[in-house]
């Protein structure tokens, strides 16, 4: 290939290994996302007392500076940032990983991605090492790859994780398209480490999943309407999140990862108080969605939203590490949740577009929040893809905008300064 890429035959073998990578890479991502899974059932009883729900994010923030400022790599980047696709050095791993647990496993909250994508990526980079002749491109195309085939099963299979990697890199022009086949490639393979394949069941990870939703038949307009109102609302929501998170994070000081997690904690305590559980504020929202649509009570959807967002923006601004994603998609469905027990909505429509307009104003991305949110509901909710297309478009727009605002708002504040 031309223009410093690859040659062909080398590139070809750059797509055989990122097939290759996809095997290890799901299987370290599903050894990570089960060593969660346990860790959250030994730590977290169904009902568990004050002083753990206090205590427990506490001593998860105490790991997390640990694992920060004694092991490389600061446990992995700062969530405000967004996802990161910057290869991992292997030797960040166990900082990361540390990090996460610390995180994750002890109820802040923020979701798996991040660290995910981050150990995909160093196992891709360590086959890379292996490999000496893939040069610079060919090492982050591998990193790429690894990335892309541990998460894949967290958004349902290669499909959102190659969209990702499509919007991610949209600025590169014609030359995206054979820069990501590897990352596609190994997505596909490690998709079925989780999945199976014929008399192989695959790998009892825990993922994302919504069962027993109703059929959503039939496309009314004001569906459509509130599709766009949660889009503007989803919008608002997840940028106001982001500017309490900046502020914390200018902070900038070690007290302030430990009091955000006591402060989480005090949140759950505070939802639990006012009627909701406990174990719906803390974590990232993934096992909450079809409990908050399911909720027939205004006052406690809106006790989830508010304690929700309060402790999101805590845990992205404080300095845990995490991925942004999944609590935006938390709250994107509990802002549709409210149609549901208003206008007596749909909830398999209210799961699409709340998680299409919550992962769009988060990640500032269009198709991938769409395909998320068909996805999430499977078939009962195709008829629900139109509305959630106008909530994920909605609240793009809307964040773009609101960016701009806030972009020439400070442009004034320095001027006048």
């Amino acid at each position: 290939m031309g223009d410093g890429r690859p040659s062909g035959a080398v590139y070809l073998r750059l797509v055989g290994l990122g097939a290759a990578i996809g095997i290890p890479a799901a299987l370290v991502a599903a050894l990570f996302l089960t060593l969660i899974h346990e860790l959250e059932h030994w730590l977290w009883p169904d009902s568990p007392p004050w002083y753990l729900v206090l205590g427990l994010p506490t001593c998860g923030a105490l790991i997390v500076l640990a694992a920060r400022r004694l092991l490389p790599g600061d446990g992995g980047h700062s969530p405000l940032g967004g996802l990161s696709t910057t290869p991992t050095p292997p030797r960040y791993v166990p900082g990361v990983a540390l990090a996460a647990l610390g995180t994750l496993g002890f109820g802040a909250v923020l979701g798996p991605e991040a660290p995910v994508i981050a150990l995909g990526s160093a196992v891709g980079v360590a086959v890379s090492r292996l490999y000496r002749a893939a040069g610079d491109q060919g090492t982050a195309m591998l990193s790429n790859a690894g990335s892309f085939s541990a998460v894949s099963a967290l958004f349902g299979g290669p499909i959102v994780a190659g969209m990702l990697l499509v919007e991610g890199g949209v600025g590169i022009g014609a030359a995206l398209l054979p820069a990501l086949l590897p990352g596609l490639v190994a997505a596909a393979i490690g998709y079925l480490i989780f999945v199976g394949v014929r008399d192989w069941p695959g790998l009892d990870a825990p993922g994302l999943a919504v069962p027993n939703l109703p059929e959503y038949t039939g496309v009314h307009l004001y569906d459509l309407l509130v599709a766009i109102a949660i889009g503007l609302a989803a919008a608002l929501t997840v940028t106001g999140v982001r500017a309490v998170a900046t502020r914390i994070e200018r902070l900038d000081a070690w007290p302030v990862v430990v009091l955000g997690g006591a402060a989480v904690g005090a949140l759950a305590l505070a939802g639990d108080a006012l009627g909701a559980d406990s174990q719906d504020v803390l974590f990232s929202g993934q096992t909450s969605i079809a409990t908050v649509v399911e909720t027939n009570s205004t006052r406690l959807v809106v006790v989830l939203l508010v304690t929700k967002f309060l402790a999101y923006a805590v845990s992205l601004g404080c300095g845990f590490r995490g991925g942004p994603i999944f609590p935006a998609v938390f709250l994107g469905v509990a802002l549709a949740a409210l149609a549901v027990v208003w206008f007596d909505t749909s909830p398999t429509l209210a799961i699409a577009v709340g998680a299409a307009a919550g992962m769009a104003a988060q990640t500032k991305l269009l198709f991938s929040p769409l395909i998320f949110g068909a996805l999430l509901v499977g078939t009962a909710g195709t008829d629900a893809v139109p509305a959630a297309a106008l909530a994920s478009a909605t609240a793009w727009l809307a964040t773009s905008r609101l960016e701009n605002l806030q972009e020439g708002f400070r442009g004034q504040g320095r001027r006048s300064s």
